[in-house]
């Protein structure tokens, strides 16, 4: 008989404020190792400002957030070390290859040009774009520029991937590649996912399911148990509010 699984992401009790706008009030949330996890919420529900903190572009000064058991306050070096981040904002040079933008990004993380190559052919054929390793940002799609940002978050060899809304303006075709893309690192990889969206169709009813709403936490659970016998977006509503249809 096997336990729990060891936790990628531990948050517990975090409140955030700018001024006097609350944008978090006592969020506790777990990510298990090898799980996809959904960060379900509208827009301005708090799910970036989280995401700031647990990466330390902002500090929280309340409660605790881990990563792998390395508290990100006082252990930032090995809790940021087992994180790689896909933020919704484009942040690849367009400019430069996936290559150029890959090794970059090895040398931020200390590794040797020979071991940075390695790496970046490993990743982009993880993310299925072996083919483009010397193609300019801007010359790929939007579906595949999306999978060269996930590779790039793979390349220190991340336990835990944050992704923010990484399906915003991408056309249908190429969400559901993104999602499946993912899916499919949790299975093969083992890596666990908290994935920040707003799109009820990129989550199954076996996924673990956080509702974060005006910077409170609705509900914490597997999708079907949340939605019971209805869908997930009618009980998202009356857990909300019909406000949140809007």
């Amino acid at each position: 008989m096997t336990g729990p699984k060891p936790l990628a992401l531990e948050i517990e009790g975090v409140s955030h404020s700018f001024g006097p706008t609350k944008a978090l009030n006592d969020v506790s949330l777990r990510v298990p190792e090898g799980v996809f996890a959904a960060l379900l919420g509208i827009n301005g529900a708090g799910k970036t400002t989280l995401f700031s903190l647990i990466t330390r572009l902002y500090d929280n000064v309340t409660g605790s957030i881990k990563v792998w058991g390395h508290d990100v306050r006082r252990k930032p070096g090995p809790a940021l070390a087992e994180l790689g981040v896909v933020f919704q904002s484009r942040s690849l040079d367009r400019d430069l290859s996936i290559w150029q933008n890959l090794s970059y990004h090895a040398a931020l993380h200390g590794m040797s040009r020979s071991e940075a190559r390695a790496r970046a052919e490993a990743v982009v054929d993880l993310v299925r774009l072996g083919d483009k390793m010397n193609s300019r940002i801007a010359a790929l799609s939007g579906g595949q520029a999306r999978r060269a940002e996930i590779a790039r978050a793979l390349m220190h060899g991340p336990r835990l991937l944050l992704l923010d809304e990484p399906t915003v303006g991408l056309d249908v075709k190429s969400r559901l590649e993104v999602v499946e893309l993912v899916r499919d690192l949790v299975a093969k990889e083992g890596v666990g996912v908290l994935w920040a969206t707003h799109l009820f169709d990129e989550v199954r009813p076996e996924d673990h399911v956080t509702v974060l709403h005006k910077g409170q936490v609705l509900a914490d659970g597997l999708a079907s148990q949340i939605a019971g016998g209805e869908t997930l977006s009618d009980a998202f509503l009356a857990l909300t509010g019909r406000e949140a249809a809007a």
